[in-house]
């Protein structure tokens, strides 16, 4: 009785009630009736009325026939697409992302969705001004007549020979054979955009609008350019295939510089063999540079790049090609690259999986994209596969337990060894008086050696700006921010003192107003105030910095990362940014000018998090050729992890920190969420958290630690709380979630809290 459309909309018009996704921080679908007549699919977009008056885009989530019983049912405005823009497997990662990180899947949408697909009209094809010959002209005889026409117009006729030679249209009887031109590449041949429009005024030539991508195509895949593997990387790879046969997902834990991504290169091709896609995840932009260079190499046209720092547009145009049928087979990105459309996913590498950058912070979902990433796969059959020099300490207990495959590769590509690491103790160096600023004798003795041998040098500060602080000399006043809990950094380049958290910035004083004393120091160092004296100390070095001011722009990343690759620049200093696996030919000396910064922060994982950061940027030392040398500042030599760097001993690191996890019920052995409550008010927001946390200890008993302060205990003016819940992990997280809400719930109906905000951080970092 149907053919196979009919019977399609035919079940569609049984289908009168459609449940929406909105763009809106509230939890939960929304119901909208369908009209009579209109065909729906799960995953398009639609225009709804929300409220009174508001009008939102949503998504369509489910379809089907039962009426809510206690509201009048909107009726949904419009639909906007003839076939979904999300995949089924999309809206089951939003939900799962939804429910496991206790965010309304309406924040889900917000952040998955580029800002062109959220609006009604944000988003328009790039068209380009193309020429045409007119019609009329198009014949040998009525060319003659229009050459005959130009001879007066000595530039318009050139632009018009020039235009018939471009096009073939010199060719007379090509037929359909002619080139499209674009009116710039006109104009590019040395012609006036005068004597082009006025050709086209003449009626010789016709402009036409064309669309046209905004994708940087690649070039056709070169799969014999893949390397082969040693015999080492042969065998981690072998062992790889194994795992997989068994696991699902697999940590690889290789040295640094030992070639894992060599190994991934060879992973790809093989499911690209199988008509598989893959998803490769970096943990930040600035590691996607060299990394495209290389994957683009081999894989030409079937990779795409998706990250933040690709204008909106761009993103539209990758997410639509990744509908369309002929997406891209590999896709290389940064964190939002798991919440991309794909067709039929095979495999998925983390790579540095260790990276805290995978864990969204603000805004809401506060998703970790390695977790994701791992659901994303499951969803999809595929496989996934960790790779790091050093794992965080919850996937390498997942490894170690069983729950994931675990292959080792401890040796490093070609034999090279692992770099010297000489520690040296500026405490003592600062009580004899034998530091110039930050740096200690022999840090510069090396820098100056490896710059006159026409290597390079690279030097780790993790503080950003001038310096962290200024200080009045004479009475101790410090600026801060009226709107954060924090001091103020001084960036000297812009002359303004900045808030790294709400982004607020304020005039240099020129004096105290305090007490009115000309004599305002800075303390500390920044990567501004270290290039500073570098200049000073090495005016013959060419110096770049790398840090969060310096690369705010996609450019701006390839351009230090090239410059320094080509050796154009010779000595890097930078922030974590510099830590995560870039690869540099030439550097012999790493500088860690202060391991004290990264071990004396009031968080569980500071010594976790220390060793990894400074073990992977001593691997950017001697990565070609011979072993490089890493001199390590510190004013606590004897502590235990400094020792474990010095000897890239990750598993004592390992041992001693899981056994004290367990015993203090921290991750992998219990589970936590942290509850934040924000208000403008102090006095409302001690008295919300107190009232918070007697609630959740009727549910949780002892499991509830607080409400205490953060470190930073305003940001945004806001002052906040924070509640800790510690888990073990066989409770029931449905029933967790469900009491969590409640309690939020009824706190935020409380009229006393009127504004308060309440939300959750599920396994925080």
């Amino acid at each position: 009785m149907f053919g196979a459309f009919g019977f399609f909309v035919y079940l569609c018009r049984l289908m009168k009630y459609a449940d929406v996704i909105l763009p809106v921080p509230l939890t939960g679908l929304f119901t909208y009736a369908v009209p009579e007549g209109m065909v729906l699919k799960v995953g398009v977009r639609v225009l709804v009325t929300f409220g009174r008056s508001k009008t939102y885009l949503g998504i369509v989530a489910r379809l089907h026939n039962d009426k809510p019983q206690d509201y009048q049912v909107k009726v949904i405005s419009q639909v906007m697409d003839a076939e979904p823009i999300i995949t089924d497997h999309q809206l089951k990662l939003w939900q799962w992302i939804a429910d496991y990180y206790m965010s309304p899947i309406g924040e889900v949408y917000k952040a998955a969705l580029p800002s062109g697909l959220k609006a009604e009209d944000g988003y328009r094809p790039k068209t380009e001004l193309y020429i045409q010959l007119s019609s009329k002209f198009r014949n040998e005889q009525a060319l003659h007549v229009a050459i005959d026409m130009l001879q007066r117009a000595p530039k318009q006729l050139k632009a018009f020979l020039n235009y018939l030679e471009l096009s073939a249209w010199d060719q007379l009887g090509a037929g359909e054979e002619q080139f499209e031109i674009t009116r710039e590449e006109l104009i590019n041949q040395g012609h006036t955009l005068q004597s082009v429009n006025a050709l086209v005024q003449r009626g010789l030539l016709e402009t036409y609008d064309k669309e046209v991508g905004r994708l940087n195509y690649g070039g056709e895949p070169h799969p014999e350019l893949i390397k082969p593997l040693s015999e080492v990387q042969q065998e981690a790879y072998n062992q790889i295939q194994f795992s997989f046969l068994q696991k699902n997902v697999t940590l690889l834990h290789g040295v640094t510089s030992s070639g894992k991504t060599e190994i991934y290169i060879h992973l790809i091709q093989q499911a690209l063999n199988k008509h598989q896609q893959v998803l490769y995840l970096l943990p930040e932009i600035a590691l996607t540079v060299q990394m495209m260079q290389r994957l683009q190499r081999v894989f030409g046209n079937r990779l795409g790049i998706y990250h933040s720092k690709y204008s909106d547009a761009e993103r539209v145009e990758i997410w639509q090609k990744q509908l369309s049928q002929h997406p891209y087979d590999v896709i290389l990105g940064a964190r939002s690259a798991v919440l991309l459309p794909f067709q039929n996913l095979g495999l998925v590498i983390i790579d540095e999986e260790h990276v805290s950058s995978y864990k969204q912070q603000d805004p809401a979902p506060r998703y970790h994209a390695r977790s994701a990433a791992i659901m994303l796969a499951q969803m999809y059959g595929a496989k996934t596969l960790l790779g790091t020099a050093t794992p965080s300490l919850e996937t390498y207990h997942n490894a170690k337990s069983g729950k994931y495959g675990l292959v080792e590769l401890f040796q490093r590509y070609k034999g090279i060894e692992l770099p010297e690491i000489q520690v040296v103790d500026i405490k003592d160096l600062q009580h004899r008086k034998m530091m110039n600023g930050p740096f200690s004798p022999l840090l510069l003795t090396k820098t100056r050696e490896a710059l006159e041998r026409g290597e390079q040098v690279i030097l780790f500060q993790n503080r950003r700006g001038y310096a962290p602080m200024i200080e009045c000399k004479q009475c101790g006043w410090v600026p801060h921010c009226q709107h954060c809990d924090v001091s103020l950094t001084l960036h000297r380049n812009m002359n303004q003192l900045t808030c790294h958290y709400c982004g607020y910035t304020y005039q240099v004083p020129t004096e105290c107003p305090a007490c009115g004393s000309k004599e305002l120091l800075t303390k500390g160092y920044g990567t501004e105030k270290i290039e500073d004296q570098l200049r000073d100390i090495f005016p013959e070095a060419r110096i770049a910095r790398m840090d969060l001011d310096t690369t705010r722009t996609r450019n701006a990343y390839e351009r230090i990362i090239s410059d320094f690759s080509s050796g154009r620049t010779n000595l890097l200093i930078g922030t974590q940014m510099i830590s995560k696996g870039l690869d540099f030919d030439k550097v012999s000396v790493v500088g860690i000018l202060n391991a004290d910064n990264l071990l004396n922060y009031p968080d569980f994982r500071a010594y976790e998090q220390a060793y990894m950061m400074m073990a992977q940027v001593s691997g950017r030392a001697g990565r070609k050729g011979k072993r490089g040398l890493v001199i390590l500042q510190t004013k606590s030599p004897a502590l235990p992890v400094i020792q474990q760097v010095v000897q890239n001993d990750y598993t004592s690191l390992y041992n001693s920190l899981i056994a004290e996890r367990q015993q203090f019920h921290y991750p992998p052995y219990y589970r936590l969420v942290y509850v934040y409550l924000k208000h403008r008010s102090d006095a409302v927001v001690e008295t919300a958290s107190i009232e918070m946390g007697s609630r959740l200890r009727k549910w949780f008993s002892t499991r509830v630690l607080g409400p205490d302060k953060p470190a930073i205990a305003k940001v945004k003016s806001l002052s906040i709380r924070k509640l800790v819940l510690k888990l073990e992990l066989g409770i029931n997280m449905a029933d967790v979630r469900k009491y969590l809400a409640l309690a939020q719930q009824q706190m935020l109906q409380d009229k006393r809290y009127t504004s308060l905000q309440i939300y959750f951080d599920v396994d925080p970092l």
